[in-house]
């Protein structure tokens, strides 16, 4: 054949031509709910809708359900999705998350504490706070030098006023919510309102096309399940991406040891209690424990390297921990176990499947970065839908490169907290830093940061997961010694001093108008908040750039 009819003949294929839509999502859950929920708001709604959208889950495989932390970009995603803020409030019994709180991480001392919170420092990116700061740094932390973040936090005060509009807020915030009754809650908005197909059965046989590509699910009950596109959302199992294309999986357990999470629900000792207004991380001997605070229970999770700590020496230390914050008697009898294998896949999109969640890779929970890859991924494949099969292999490869850099960038802020780590009370923290665990990429960071903060040239891309903010809220909550921050430019340090001066005065505002977290819990419960307006961009990762 000519080369010219060749070319033709590749152009003009029939099959890789033919219009993507059929959307397959493959599991429930958190992942499940949110990816074939978005896709469906974008392509399945109005007159002529573009694709249809099917979820199958096994009416018996249940969920991990303990990913109860999310990022300020749950807002937009909830706001694409149709659900009202109040309404999301009451269903998941959730509460606002303004960051995290470290205890403990530094060298474990009584005094070992700081913040990661979610509004970016004052006069960011323009103006070297750090700089600034670091002439006063013995009166007053980091954060609250440039943030009143941390001070609302102490204080267990909300983000915002009951009379604020739905997703709006004084400061940045999140959430903290109940797993499973988010994916209830997904469930039938998504079956009710955005028209997806729910099929709860069994999926028997994985059917392939000739051309290599899935071509549908024999399922027990309600036959074949013909596709386009399979995302798969089956957790751990990676079902299709890992089970039937046997796309490798990476592991990190080199970097980052955790493998293994006792996990208990927890109700409050008294009614009425104050409710945290932040994630509480608190550093422990092979690991680290999270304290979660909903409006009817808390979430308290220990997770650990099973090669540096053994169970029943995690069970005691949780239990310990449970009887220190007053938790009934009840609580410390039976946590969950949940095993983990640290890593991601080598490709994400493979053929005409894509994974998000779990069946793609999961860390560990520190700094919640669980559910924020399911939103981010979501969001690219409505965004970059591809229109036809041909189209569909230039979009996995963007698909792959970015979130190649995305898994990578995580493993860097992640391993930054233990890497910074002083403590010296087991082989844990030692080896954490171990020159040999820690991503050269980092390291080399690490040692520029000693000269100069944090800025946006270390961090190139657009949408980075985390920006240099985060990582001067971590480096300077951890005391980071960088010996040319004493050398700061007087002009910058002037400017950066009235800045301090603002925050200070912000701060007390704040401070004396904001309502208790519980009480602003409360008063949602029985009266919505104004309705919000229309979402009119997707914002990206990164935790510390301020929504609206």
């Amino acid at each position: 054949m000519p080369l010219l009819r060749q070319r033709h003949h590749f152009f003009m294929n029939p099959e890789r031509d033919k219009p993507i839509r059929n959307i397959v999502v493959v599991g429930g859950g958190s992942a499940g709910w949110i990816t074939a929920g978005l896709i469906a708001a974008r392509h399945s709604s109005g007159a002529n809708p573009r694709v249809t959208v099917t979820l199958v889950e096994s009416p018996k495989v249940g969920t991990i359900g303990v990913g109860e932390g999310t990022w300020p970009t749950m807002r937009t995603t909830l706001q694409q999705l149709g659900i009202g803020e109040s309404q999301f409030l009451r269903k998941c019994s959730a509460a606002f998350k303004q960051g995290t709180r470290f205890d403990g991480w530094v060298d474990g001392s009584g005094q070992d504490c700081y913040y990661h919170p979610f509004t970016a420092p004052a006069g960011y990116p323009s103006i070297d706070l750090a700089s600034g700061w670091w002439q006063q740094k013995s009166r007053l932390s980091f954060v609250d030098a440039v943030s009143t973040q941390g001070m609302i936090c102490d204080r267990r005060l909300g983000p915002k006023q009951a009379q604020t509009p739905e997703y709006a807020g004084v400061v940045n915030y999140a959430y903290h919510l109940d797993a499973g009754q988010l994916a209830s809650l997904l469930t039938d908005h998504c079956t009710q309102s955005l028209g997806v197909r729910h099929v709860r059965d069994h999926i028997t046989a994985i059917n392939a096309a000739d051309n290599g590509d899935i071509a549908s699910l024999q399922t027990a009950s309600n036959g074949s399940l013909a596709g386009d596109l399979f995302v798969d959302c089956s957790g751990m199992r990676s079902m299709l991406l890992g089970g039937h294309f046997d796309v490798p999986f990476i592991d990190k357990s080199g970097i980052l040891f955790n493998d293994t999470a006792l996990a208990v629900q927890v109700p409050y000792s008294e009614d009425g209690m104050p409710i945290a207004s932040q994630t509480i991380s608190t550093a422990r001997p092979h690991g680290w424990i999270w304290d979660i605070g909903l409006t009817t229970r808390r979430g308290i999770g220990y997770v650990y390297s099973s090669r540096h700590g053994s169970d029943d020496q995690a069970h005691e230390i949780l239990r310990n921990y449970l009887e220190t914050t007053n938790a009934p008697a009840e609580a410390v009898q039976s946590p969950r176990k949940i095993s983990f294998s640290p890593g991601y896949r080598k490709r994400f999109w493979h053929r005409n499947c894509v994974a998000v969640g779990m069946a793609a890779g999961f860390i560990e929970p520190l700094e919640a970065s669980a559910l924020v890859m399911v939103e981010l991924s979501a969001r690219m494949i409505v965004e970059e839908m591809p229109a036809n099969r041909r189209v569909m292999d230039i979009v996995a490869r963007r698909f792959n490169e970015k979130f190649h850099y995305r898994w990578e960038r995580i493993i860097d802020f992640l391993k930054l907290h233990y890497v910074l780590s002083k403590r010296d009370d087991s082989a844990y923290w030692r080896d954490n830093r171990s020159a040999d665990s820690v991503p050269d990429r980092l390291r080399d960071l690490v040692e520029l940061w000693r000269f100069r903060p944090p800025s946006q040239g270390d961090f190139p891309h657009v949408d980075e997961i985390f920006s240099a903010a985060s990582y001067q809220y971590v480096l300077y909550g951890m005391d980071f010694e960088s010996t040319q921050l004493a050398q700061g430019d007087r002009q910058q340090q002037d400017k950066a001093q009235r800045l301090f001066d603002s925050n200070v005065r912000s701060a007390n505002q704040y401070l004396a108008n904001l309502p208790a977290h519980r009480a602003l819990l409360d008063q949602i419960a029985q009266c919505s908040m104004p309705s919000a307006a229309p979402v009119l961009a997707v914002r990206d990762a990164d935790p510390t750039v301020r929504q609206p």
